[in-house]
């Protein structure tokens, strides 16, 4: 998947790893996935969706998240949103964290209210809907997209100075700079 795709050059960069990481602050995770700080200290906490650019180190550090640990915070909540049990929601992750990168915007997550099934093409939703059951979807591109849009306007912070590389600095940021500076 190219970077036009994501959005957001910090989207962008988010992806590429390596050198100049960019990754996400809590609140700006939070922000552009619709969860409370509260879920995603939890989430990192119990190992559901941890942040990948940077883990917490102990007191005083910040996670980093990379723009794919926030889709999945989003697919994650959409999930939840719709009554599937935490249990099933941590299969579809591990799923999900096998994939690349490449193929998660053409995976549809379904969902018969018990268990969450990916479906790659559209004949699987066909032989799906054959069994008579209610289901319902959730389309991976189109969370993709979502998420570049919001990220586009939140701050971005590169992994290896903790500079900002998107969007305004919040204000903890700036006391904390003008503090050290």
């Amino acid at each position: 998947m190219s970077g036009a795709r994501g959005g957001s050059g910090a989207a962008a960069g988010a992806l590429s790893g390596g050198e100049g990481e960019i990754g996400y602050r809590g609140p700006t995770a939070c922000a552009a996935a619709g969860i409370s700080y509260r879920q995603l200290d939890y989430w990192a906490r119990t190992s559901l969706v941890e942040p990948s650019v940077r883990p917490a180190h102990g007191s005083g550090s910040q996670r980093l998240y990379s723009f794919r640990d926030i889709l999945v915070l989003k697919v994650v909540k959409r999930l939840l949103d719709l009554g599937i049990s935490l249990q099933q929601i941590r299969l579809a992750v591990q799923h999900l964290r096998d994939h690349g990168t490449e193929d998660l915007a053409e995976v549809t997550l379904m969902s018969d209210g018990v268990s969450v099934y990916e479906l790659t093409s559209p004949d699987e939703v066909v032989d799906l809907l054959k069994g008579g059951q209610g289901v319902f979807g959730i389309a991976l591109g189109r969370v993709w997209q979502e998420v570049a849009g919001e990220l586009a306007v939140l701050p971005a912070v590169r992994a290896e100075d903790g500079l900002i590389a998107g969007g305004e600095a919040d204000e903890l940021t700036t006391r904390r700079a003008r503090k050290t500076g």
